[in-house]
């Protein structure tokens, strides 16, 4: 296998004209020849293909290479309506060149593969999150200021635990030192990185351009990487390297470090001061607690009011080190103060891509005040239900298929790799946020509550929003984790149309509701009239065919007959076969309100 036509990365090895000895790199394929064979066949005297086929006599067993798009080449069997990954190579991701896109780190031993060095963030941040699209790479936090100023407000970083960066041409030079090795990748203002060899005699190297092939390494060489002054901050102190830095001298280190020692025991003193009601009222002491006067502050009094919710508004914000923030002022009720503590409870612990950061709270006297991560799109109902100038918003397919598969894995996320099952209990597209690049962030936890995975606890409440709600919270049947996955099944639909659940549809003469006439649709294998006539000459009608038959199995009547978010997520990404469930006359005002 190439990249880009020109990098060899992976080869089978040679066919040698027997099945015995045919590709060496192939071996796990093996156990699986006696459900078919490779083999030549010709097409003409100048040309052949080289044929996997499965034998006639094996029963629904289906097989399917594909390149995929992160660059393995990947076997999957089929015996039945799932798609099973038998084999890949190379058999380590790291082994795929670039695969991690220019300064990004690649770690095989990790879930998520790809990072970005230090000084650097994705260039495709919801890409990158969902692992759509590592090798976009990423870009740095600062930009270089060398031909600004000759190199002198640029610094560099050492990387000690990482293979050093693939290049063909890499140029040796001849400075043997450390501090020359610098001085001439500083004086280059297309030196991006330098390394002094351990051989006798040492070899200076500089990396000109973008560095590639990153990869973790308990051995590799110490390496230099260029990055902006400005870059240096507290994030990075501990592996800054300056060499300006080395000739400060070591008592007027330790004054310093003694005053500041002095100044964060007073600033801790104050805080342990002010936290004392949070602590005694059972809330996290891992989250910041701010004072209602920092958050006056932050938000100029309040002024700008980003929105506004039953229990409470939004303002936008600044903290002093010019962090965006929205702050959640709560009104003085029982039910906000439920609220307040679900928020804590539940997100206050846990950490997500797709989930809304909560950076800290506030509790003083009647005061509840939460502060979360700024998320600058606003919720998808404005972009997908919204208008602009008069004219209906559109958010095009691609966007909407990448909103629903954040939005299932953060709900897969709570539902089963925290310590315990969170239920969101209120999914509906008010409560998914979206960020500069319309990467998806599940908020809103305010109904949330944490479960025992036996769910042994009854919810007497009913909580969430009508037309997302389950038939088990109107029944009064037992809540699992399947309301979640109901709700997401009519977000899910809503996504698809282009059209809110409370919509009355005429057809034929007939008023039918949405969830109704959508399921319809699809059983009867019309998916395309579901889709938004804005979106759809250019919608992937596979990926829409998978979203529509996850959507409607997730609203089925009966809990256990909807699938579990994490099969929600396999159909959506296509490694789950899916099918629209046996139809159903449903009692239509259960789903919808008119």
């Amino acid at each position: 296998m190439l990249y880009n036509n020109s990098v060899q990365y992976w080869s089978s090895g040679e066919w040698m004209e027997s099945m015995d000895n045919h590709f060496p790199n192939l071996p796990e394929i093996y156990a699986y020849k006696g459900m078919g064979e490779f083999h030549f066949r010709n097409i003409s005297s100048s040309s052949m293909y080289f044929i996997y086929e499965t034998k006639d006599h094996i029963p629904k067993f289906t097989v399917r290479f594909i390149m995929h798009k992160s660059g393995d080449l990947r076997l999957y069997v089929s015996t039945g309506n799932r798609w099973s990954l038998i084999w890949s190579k190379p058999g380590d991701l790291c082994d795929v060149y670039d695969v991690c896109g220019a300064y990004g780190v690649c770690n095989g031993n990790n879930t998520q593969f790809c990072r970005c060095l230090e000084g650097f963030m994705p260039k495709h941040n919801c890409s990158w999150s969902s692992e759509e699209w590592w090798s976009s790479g990423c870009i740095r936090l600062s930009p270089l200021q060398c031909s600004a100023n000759n190199g002198t407000t640029d610094r560099f970083l050492e990387m000690s635990d990482k293979s050093l960066p693939h290049e063909q041409s890499v140029p040796y030079i001849r400075e043997k030192t450390l501090d020359g090795c610098h001085n001439a990748c500083l004086n280059n203002c297309s030196c991006t990185a330098f390394a002094l060899s351990s051989s006798t005699p040492p070899t200076c190297r500089l990396w000109l351009g973008s560095l590639s092939n990153l990869r973790d390494s308990s051995d590799g060489q110490p390496f230099f990487v260029r990055l902006a002054a400005s870059d240096f901050d507290s994030s990075l102190s501990k592996k800054r390297i300056g060499i300006a830095l080395r000739t400060i001298l070591a008592p007027a280190v330790g004054a310093f470090i003694a005053v500041l020692a002095l100044f964060a025991l007073f600033i801790w003193w104050k805080r342990e001061e002010l936290s004392t009601e949070g602590r005694e009222d059972g809330m996290p002491t891992s989250l910041p607690i701010f004072t209602y006067s920092q958050l006056q502050t932050a938000t100029r009094n309040f002024k700008h009011k980003m929105g506004s919710g039953a229990f409470g508004s939004v303002f936008e914000g600044t903290l002093p080190d010019n962090t965006l923030v929205a702050v959640k002022k709560l009104d003085s009720s029982i039910q906000a103060e439920k609220q307040f503590r679900a928020e804590i409870n539940t997100i206050g612990n846990i950490h997500h891509v797709n989930l809304v950061r909560l950076l800290g709270f506030c509790i003083e006297g009647s005061q509840r005040l939460l502060v979360y991560e700024y998320v600058s799109n606003g919720s998808l109902d404005s972009s997908l239900f919204g208008m602009s100038d008069g004219e209906p918003k559109v958010l095009d397919w691609k966007t909407r298929f990448q909103i629903a598969l954040g939005t299932a894995r953060a709900l897969v996320y709570l539902h089963e790799k925290c310590k315990d099952c969170i239920i969101h209990c209120d999914i509906k597209p008010e409560n998914i946020l979206l960020d500069e690049d319309l990467c998806p962030k599940l908020a809103d936890f305010g109904l949330a509550k944490i479960m025992d995975r036996d769910f042994s606890k009854v919810l007497t409440t009913t909580r969430g929003t009508r037309g997302y709600l389950a038939p088990e919270w109107i029944d009064g049947l037992p809540i699992t984790t399947k309301v979640d996955v109901y709700s997401f099944g009519v977000t899910m639909l809503e996504i698809i149309t282009g059209r809110r659940n409370m919509e009355a549809i005429v057809q034929e003469s007939s008023m039918h509701f949405f969830t109704t006439w959508a399921a319809t649709q699809i059983y009867e294998e019309k998916v395309v009239a579901i889709v938004d006539a804005n979106i759809v000459g250019n919608a992937d009608m596979e990926e829409v065919r998978r979203a529509a038959m996850a959507g409607v199995l997730c609203i089925q009547e009966d809990p256990d007959s909807r699938p579990t978010m994490v099969q929600v997520l396999q159909m959506l990404e296509g490694t789950m076969e899916s099918h629209a469930p046996e139809f159903q006359e449903v009692e239509e005002d259960r789903y919808s309100i008119v």
